[in-house]
């Protein structure tokens, strides 16, 4: 498939590749790539606006391919929350959908490389997840209530970011806005349409999570 790379920005490379497992349409992997890496998406399902080479397959296939993995300097991977989500509560359907974060984390535990894991935070409450970082849009500039669950696994950074500003902000732009652009532009996904950006998380997290992970692998290289 013809990937439309003319969305992505110039940045220097900064000679990393990580691969992008449950990848969307690539709200994480543009802020890795922001980050200076080269990002290989994989998805089950076809994601037209994902920018990157891409790989339609099962994930965790991908993921149990140890030749194919450790092709990469590191992994990232964003299992789909609905097991876990509060939101699914309420619709009464968690039991429609199957819990593929367990499986993600055990396959990368095995490997060596440094990972990250995405989530939502009922994941972190209520499931297998370790919350060592919970970040929320507002805390990058970003309008928009987003709190997201990330666990480090391999490696580890302590870093400050601003302080979480939703709590009675009335100017966020709601999750389920009608506007086809307006949820999408105030994540940062302006290549996405609205309902891909509700399954997104914004570019700013991993822009951020995505530098400390290559000051780290860059820092081991100069140490090796």
């Amino acid at each position: 498939m013809t990937r439309p790379a003319f969305l992505l920005p110039d940045r220097p490379w900064n000679g990393l590749r990580i691969l992008d497992l449950f990848a969307g349409a690539a709200g994480a992997g543009m802020g890795f790539w922001l980050a200076g890496f080269e990002v290989t998406a994989v998805d089950i399902h076809r994601q037209p606006r994902n920018p990157f080479p891409f790989i339609q397959a099962d994930a965790l296939e991908v993921l149990a391919d140890r030749d194919f993995v450790e092709g990469f300097d590191a992994v990232h991977s964003s299992p789909i929350c609905q097991s876990f989500a509060a939101v699914t509560d309420w619709r009464g359907s968690r039991q429609d959908y199957p819990d593929l974060l367990t499986p993600t984390l055990a396959l990368l535990n095995s490997y060596g490389l440094p990972w990250i894991v995405e989530n939502v935070v009922e994941a972190a409450r209520f499931g297998p997840l370790r919350a060592d970082h919970v970040l929320c849009g507002t805390q990058f500039g970003r309008n928009v209530r987003r709190h997201r669950a990330f666990q480090t696994g391999n490696w580890d950074f302590f870093d400050l970011v601003e302080p979480c500003r939703c709590h009675r902000n009335r100017d966020l732009v709601p999750f389920g806005h009608k506007n086809e652009r307006a949820f999408a532009d105030a994540m940062g996904c302006t290549w996405m349409t609205n309902l891909e950006a509700r399954q997104a998380i914004p570019p700013a997290y991993t822009h951020w999570l995505g530098t400390a992970l290559a000051g780290h692998l860059n820092a081991q290289e100069v140490t090796a």
